[in-house]
């Protein structure tokens, strides 16, 4: 049996603290827990492992010892009668993961655990049975733009559990918000897992969103831009008549406030629609605009 590196079994330097090994260990023995990987023979075998790793450093006595003799941990009586405890030499021996079958095959402890500080005596509980908070449960809500105008509510069917849901005016994009101890049960009586619900919604086809802002592109015909007059423009609560400018210009922008989007978490708030004029141009002229176009031309020519 080799010499393992209780360190390396569970990510940590030499110089850790029992705070930051007491959390190695709950994060490594929460990733192979056997209730949370039922029929995978190695997560068991990586669980046997970092219980033994956290047997003997979490325990002051032990995590001397076994610093002290390291990879000479077969000759530690000799070092002892020598006075040469403490002392390292050569290079220390790696632990694989192919030493697992041999070392923790049967349950228990190792060879090396056993070798060094004897079988069985002082032996704590091997974490079968701390509490492990419940797996986090993650899904992806599709949405229209205008299903997130007003608060909605939603029945969801996540893993065949029916879970209501408020859905607030103004969510965005990519958003993601979580609802407690709606995951997976929890471990020895440990807390259920949460459930994180990101909101995915669709480009609109009318209005561009940017936070709380709306963009919309609204058609002016070449007379009315020239000329001015009045024009019925959508929102996304209604319509609203507004005046075009003679003389407005391809790309004029008007704001309409507080006419955009809802902000989110705050009732009663909305942000702004930004309207782009895009004046069109005919793209075919009678013979009698055509000359009435022509006569336009020579008037400017002549100012």
């Amino acid at each position: 049996m080799n010499f393992i590196d209780y360190y390396k079994l569970l990510g940590i330097n030499k110089t850790a603290t029992q705070e930051e090994i007491k959390k190695a260990y709950r994060k490594m023995a929460r990733k192979y827990h056997p209730d949370l990987n039922p029929d995978d023979k190695e997560a068991k075998k990586h669980f046997q492992a970092v219980n033994e790793a956290n047997e003997v450093l979490s325990d002051p006595e032990k995590r001397k010892k076994y610093d002290q003799y390291g990879e000479n941990w077969k000759n530690q009586e000799a070092h002892q009668s020598s006075g040469n405890a403490g002392r390292r030499g050569g290079q220390q021996q790696q632990y694989s993961n192919a030493d697992f079958e041999q070392a923790f095959g049967q349950g228990g402890f190792s060879d090396f655990f056993d070798s060094m500080f004897g079988g069985g005596a002082g032996r704590r509980s091997s974490g079968s049975s701390i509490k492990f908070k419940g797996q986090d449960l993650h899904a992806t809500l599709e949405l229209q733009l205008r299903d997130v105008l007003e608060a909605d509510k939603r029945t969801l069917d996540i893993n065949g559990k029916m879970i209501r849901l408020t859905i607030k005016a103004g969510v965005e994009d990519g958003q993601t918000i979580k609802i407690k101890n709606h995951g997976g049960e929890g471990v020895n009586g440990g807390p259920k897992g949460d459930l994180y619900i990101t909101f995915k919604i669709a480009p609109d086809p009318e209005f561009k969103r940017e936070g709380s802002d709306l963009h919309k592109e609204v058609p002016v015909d070449l007379y009315k831009a020239i000329l001015g007059g009045d024009i019925i423009v959508s929102t996304l609560t209604g319509k609203v008549k507004l005046k075009v400018a003679p003389g407005t210009q391809n790309g004029t922008k008007v704001k309409l406030k507080g006419k955009g989007f809802p902000v989110y978490n705050k009732e009663g708030a909305f942000g702004d629609l930004y309207l782009t004029y895009v004046v069109k141009i005919p793209s075919t002229l009678t013979s009698e605009e055509k000359k009435l176009f022509e006569q336009l031309a020579n008037l400017r020519n002549h100012v």
